[in-house]
């Protein structure tokens, strides 16, 4: 698999971010039933905390028909005793990106949890089996592709897990170390050095925005994170690193429905700069 470093990318804060993933993966296996939306929210949250997972997820994502997946994937039960299945996709990145934008829908409850077990992981009767087996099939799965596409990463940290048969992902682009965004005077040329600037400046008025707002204090630290790393990534001129990043500062907003003033300004000004280099 190929996988890219971004410049001044610290191995062990990648390692540290992938290791809290599987983690909360374990968590979500290992809980009680009635705690699993909770630890269904902190998983999604260390995706969105870790560029390079973000860019993974949004890699496979992408082009990723899910309603059409659903269809294929949801296997209604036949006859009187027929039970009702899902199918995971056979190819790893299908497979990811379905995993995936299910976990946000059961986050948003667009899709009842509880309601979904039932139907389609029933055993034994019980919520508590039905989850179980629910976390084996799914968020197994999961974990197994994520250590196999960053194995190099976790060699000698995990065991290796069982991932499907399939074809290869291409990775995403490492995440850049989060250091403190400070406006710069200058840059390759002088229209660069303008929109740079202009980037810097509107980053910093984002993270006024967000200290100001009602966000809850995890919530702050991750936007305040990712905007470091936009910043890094600004100041490197790494293109395609500022767009997977700008793309997971993007789902952040989605996510927590905060919009501040300086959001539009923001991206435009990214893309802006983006067409300087």
């Amino acid at each position: 698999m190929y996988k890219t470093k971004a410049k001044g990318e610290s191995v062990e804060t990648t390692k540290t971010q992938l290791m809290d993933f599987l983690d909360k993966c374990e968590e979500v296996k290992s809980c009680k039933f009635i705690m699993a939306t909770t630890k269904i929210k902190d998983l999604l949250k260390s995706i969105v905390n870790s560029a390079e997972l973000y860019e993974l997820f949004q890699t496979v994502a992408t082009n990723f028909d899910y309603n059409e997946a659903k269809r294929k994937c949801f296997i209604e039960g036949q006859g009187a005793y027929g039970e009702s299945r899902v199918a995971l996709p056979d190819t790893m990145g299908e497979r990811l990106a379905f995993i995936f934008c299910l976990l946000v829908e059961f986050d948003r409850n667009a899709i009842n949890f509880n309601a979904f077990l039932q139907k389609y992981y029933p055993k034994d009767g019980s919520y508590y089996a039905s989850y179980h087996l629910f976390c084996d099939e799914v968020i197994g799965s999961m974990q197994a592709i994520v250590c196999e596409v960053f194995a190099q990463e976790l060699a000698e940290e995990v065991p290796a897990l069982a991932a499907p048969e399939s074809q290869p992902l291409i990775a995403a682009p490492s995440a850049a170390s989060t250091a403190a965004a400070q406006p710069v005077a200058s840059a390759p040329n002088p229209d660069a050095a303008a929109c740079l600037n202009t980037v810097l400046m509107l980053i910093e008025s984002e993270k006024e925005g967000i200290a100001g707002s009602k966000l809850g204090a995890e919530e702050k630290e991750a936007a305040v994170s990712m905007l470091n790393s936009i910043a890094e990534a600004v100041r490197d001129g790494n293109a395609p690193f500022i767009k997977s990043l700008t793309c997971g500062y993007n789902y952040f907003v989605m996510y927590t429905v905060f919009v501040s003033d300086s959001l539009s300004l923001l991206f435009e000004a990214i893309g802006e700069y983006l067409d300087t280099l």
